[in-house]
């Protein structure tokens, strides 16, 4: 059963997520109605998920998300925003978080999401992935060479980010460089290592920011 915290600033908001998780087989281990609540209750009951309004008091969704990023928490954060361009959204995906969704979401689909983020994925669509960084970063100049930031990865592992920064599932680079699904995942999780951050946007917005890859490029591979 997946466990979750669900942090929003309106009462009547957890009420209603709660309702829907539970009768949909989720747990709901606790709830705050701030960002400073929110990072002590998912230390103590450490969740699969925390479903993570940005606008709250004391401490906002962005700030606690980097705070339980950097305390190295094993919860994935899930985003709930009103908009799909909410220009805090970026923000809080380079923070950390897994992804998002709008808190006008169907319920079956608010629950497939915390299934999906649960598992390990990241919640993004891939056009929308693009939409926000564009939006929302300053394009650097064209790179030419090895951003400093990515020095650490192999050729084959900066392949990998590329394509991840185009929105390949897994699946999707395996066919592009003709390897193994279990391969690709192999070299994913090395990049996140090496670039020592928590999940696969985190890495993708690294990517776009350093110029190893650029707003509406093609992806090349050698």
């Amino acid at each position: 059963m997946t466990t979750v915290v669900i942090a929003d600033d309106q009462e009547l908001v957890r009420s209603g997520l709660q309702l829907v998780l539970e009768a949909r087989g989720c747990e709901v281990v606790g709830s705050a109605g701030d960002g400073r609540a929110a990072v002590e209750v998912v230390h103590r009951t450490q969740p699969d998920v925390v479903l993570m309004d940005i606008r709250m008091p004391v401490m906002d969704g962005i700030a606690a998300t980097r705070e339980l990023t950097r305390a190295g928490v094993e919860s994935r954060v899930l985003v709930l925003t009103t908009y799909d361009l909410d220009r805090y959204v970026y923000e809080a995906l380079k923070a950390g978080a897994a992804g998002f969704l709008l808190k006008a979401t169907p319920p079956d689909r608010l629950v497939a999401g915390v299934e999906t983020v649960a598992a390990g994925e990241s919640l993004l669509a891939p056009a929308l992935t693009r939409r926000l960084i564009e939006e929302h970063l300053r394009r650097p100049p064209p790179y030419d060479g090895v951003p400093d930031e990515l020095a650490a990865l192999t050729e084959r592992e900066r392949e990998v980010l590329v394509l991840m920064a185009h929105a390949f599932s897994n699946d999707e680079i395996a066919k592009e460089l003709f390897v193994a699904p279990a391969t690709v995942k192999t070299h994913v999780n090395r990049v996140l290592a090496k670039l020592g951050v928590a999940s696969r946007v985190q890495a993708v917005v690294l990517a776009y920011e350093s110029g190893l890859v650029t707003p509406g490029a093609t992806p090349r591979t050698s």
